[in-house]
Parts: structure tokens; sequence; C-alpha cells
């Protein structure tokens, strides 16, 4: 009996800093998220030999991809809001693994398009779950540092899918395993999530301070003027200013990140780089991304305990991205391999601390219960951006250059950085909450 009490009380033990770890859960799960997503871009130039596609062809394929992960981050949201995001992503870890696995089955482009429509569909959940996750476990002060650990998850994955797809298509001499093994990884993710994910309310594991600050600090958010009322609805979301600021933000970024993610390989053959020489300078825009993501996250954190409002912390950082994305120009002018990497890794650098910024921004405005609605509204016109986006570079790469498209994706980001400065104000109530 004593022996089973020691193991009970070891059980049921105090995890110092849990909400850390909560965040490494989340690091881990956008990780695995890239790491699905991108292991047909890295095959891409492989694929598109194999199966004699041109650009346009490709791209048909990656917005199949988009349209689901478009219209999914605005349902899967909304759905997380009522489900919990612990239920919610499990739900949507094990259908995107499946649809991973099943990749290695398909013959031709529209089976291609098939599973990646269905791999869009289930990933969509990432974001609004882990953005909600944010808001629910990290007081205000700590969200920029929460949101750069699981954002820079993308740029882990992007950075590790190249060296993973690359070898096990090598290692096995055909392209179909790298599916099937990539896909297995988030059924390893998910026994940790289950075993440790609960609310901070309810959590067995979580010591009673951490549990009180935590709660304290969501007391003092949803005290305020800005932040009491009902449940807000889509309708009364979209009338808010800020609601489009948010929007906006992740519309006029996201997809220069995607075209990075998806077009960089293919990008740097039509500059004369093969497959296995762009190996050697790939993951720099990556792990500069990565960096950006904390740049982000704790220059924003430093300000406010300086501080500084929390909005106008948040905007410095956004101001910095706007403007550093624009040295993807000098990209036309270049063909060595070294140079491309260092002006791309650049602007990832200021692409992540800008989305860093953006992904955080729906925590600073709105209660738990709107947080994943709205991040997966702005995920959404992310999506939008981007399959528009996609369309245009399979287009324009095929019938002209990258060039047109490396100067616009520059020029996009400033327009988003000007929308966010004059949408979302320090002061904004959510008048719209009373009429619901």
């Amino acid at each position: 009996m004593a022996k089973i009490k020691k193991i009970s009380d070891v059980e049921h033990r105090p995890i110092s800093n849990l909400r850390w770890w909560i965040g490494g859960l989340l690091f881990a799960s956008t990780v695995i998220n890239y790491i699905d997503r991108q292991t047909l871009s890295v095959l891409g130039p492989y694929l598109k030999i194999d199966y004699h596609w041109n650009n346009e062809q490709f791209a048909l394929i990656v917005i199949a991809f988009r349209v689901t992960y478009s219209v999914g981050q605005t349902v899967s949201g909304r759905l997380i809001d009522r489900i919990g995001t612990r239920k919610g992503l499990t739900i949507t870890v094990i259908w995107y693994s499946l649809a991973a696995m099943l990749t290695s089955l398909a013959v031709g482009i529209r089976s291609f398009a098939f599973f990646r429509f269905l791999l869009g569909a289930g990933e969509s959940a990432n974001w609004p779950a882990a953005t909600k996750a944010v808001s629910e476990w990290f007081p205000k002060r700590e969200r920029g540092w929460a949101v750069a650990l699981f954002d820079s998850g993308s740029s882990v994955g992007g950075a590790i899918a190249p060296l993973l797809v690359i070898g096990l298509y090598k290692y096995f001499g055909s392209w179909r395993p790298a599916f099937v093994l990539t896909g297995t990884l988030g059924f390893l993710w998910l026994g940790a999530w289950r075993l440790l994910y609960h609310p901070p309310e309810t959590h067995p594991r979580i010591s009673e301070s951490e549990r009180e600050m935590i709660m304290a600090d969501r007391l003092d958010q949803e005290t305020t003027e800005a932040r009491t009322g009902p449940r807000l609805a889509w309708k009364d979301l979209i009338k808010l200013p800020q609601t489009w600021g948010v929007i906006a933000a992740r519309t006029m970024t996201d997809p220069i990140w995607f075209f990075i993610t998806d077009w960089f390989a293919i990008y740097l053959v039509t500059k004369g780089i093969n497959p296995e020489q762009a190996l050697l300078a790939f993951w720099i825009p990556f792990v500069a991304a990565d960096l950006g993501n904390f740049f982000g996250g704790g220059i924003s954190s430093w300000l406010i305990k300086r501080g500084w409002p929390v909005l106008r912390a948040r905007k410095a950082v956004v101001v910095f991205g706007g403007l550093g994305m624009t040295l993807l120009i000098p990209t036309v002018f270049t063909s060595n391999l070294f140079a491309l990497a260092g002006l791309f890794a650049v602007s990832t650098f200021a692409y992540a601390s800008f989305s860093t910024m953006a992904l955080v921004l729906p925590s600073d405005l709105y209660r738990s219960e709107s947080v994943a609605t709205v991040s997966g509204m702005s995920g959404t016109g992310a999506g939008v951006g981007t399959i528009i986006s996609t369309y245009l570079i399979g287009y324009v790469s095929d019938h002209y250059s990258f060039e047109p498209i490396l100067i616009t994706a520059s020029l996009i980001p400033l327009v988003g950085m000007v929308l966010v400065l004059f949408l979302v104000r320090e002061k904004q109530p959510l008048k719209v909450q009373n009429t619901t």
C-alpha cells in the first residue's frame, strides 16, 4: 500500500512551470504539421519530372490544400472555441496524419490534389487551437514568447523537412515511403498531448501558485470594458475594425511565407541550383524565421515590461517586419546560392516577427471564447490570399519568371503593416457586443 501511495503521489505531483511544457507541446505539433505539408514541396522537383507537370499544374495541387486550409481555419476556429482545445486538436491531428499517409497512394495530379485537400482540412486547426491554448495558459506579458515558441515550429519543421524527406527518398528510392513515415509523427505526438493537456482550471498536475497566477491575469483581462458581455457571433466580430486589422496582418504576409515554403526548392532550380546543392543553404531562411519568431515575441514582451501599452509594443514589431520583408527585391539580381539564402533569411526573419504579432493580437483583443474564432478568420483571409497568389505564381513563373513575384512579395506586407496601424487602435471597445 505504501508503494502504491508513493506512485500515486508522483503521478499527481505538480509540474513546475507547466504552462511552458504546454507551449512545448504546441511547438512540437507545429513542427509535425509543417513536416507533413512540406513533404510535397520538397519532393516537388522530383514529382514534376516523374509526372511531367509544369508549374501551373503543380500550383493546382498546392491550391487544393489551400482551399480547405483557408476555409477550415474559420470553421475549425469556431469549433475549437465550442468543444475545447484538447478535443479539437486530438481530432484534427488524427485527421491530417491519416491524410498525409494516404498521399502515398496518389497516382496523378487528381489524386494528389484530393489527398492534399484532405490534409488542408485537418491542418487548418493548428494555429487557431494553439492561439487559444496560449490565451488559456499564459498571462499577456508572456504571450509574445509563447506564440513565438509554437509558431517557430513552422520554421523548424520547414528546416527539418528537406533533410528528412530527401533522405527517405534516397534511402527507399521512391517518394511514397516519405509520406507514410512523416505521417506517423502525429500519432506519436497524440499520446503526449492526451496525457498532458487539460485546461488550467482543472489540470491535476498544475501548482496552485501557477493556477492562481493564470486565473488572476484572466480575471483582470475579462473585467476590462473591452472584454465584458456575452460571446460574440461571427457577424458581430466582422463589424469590428480590429478584427479586419488582425485579418489584414495575416492576409498580407502569410502568402509570402507560403511562397517560400511551397516554391523555394523549385525557385532555386530555376536559378541553376539542383536540389542536392540547395540542401547546403535551403535551411537558412527557415532557421532565420525561427529566430524572428523569438525576436518578435521577445521584443514585444520586453517593451511591455518597460511600461509600453500592449498594442503599441506589438505594432513596433509589425513596423519592423513590414520594412524588413522588402529585402526580397534584391534576390532578382543574384544567382549565388548563399546570397539568395541570406536575403531570404532576412526577409523570413522579418516575416516571422510580424507573424508572431499577427498571431498574438487575437489574445490581446478578445476574450478566450472568441480567440480561436478570430484567429481562424485571419487564417482564412491568409488562405484566400495564398490561393490567389499560388495561382498567379504558377502562371507568372511559367510565362515570365519569378522576378515580378519577388518584387510584389516585397511590397504587399507594407500594405498589411499600414492596415494594422490604422485599424487596431489602443482603446477600441467591442461596441457591438451589447447588440447580441
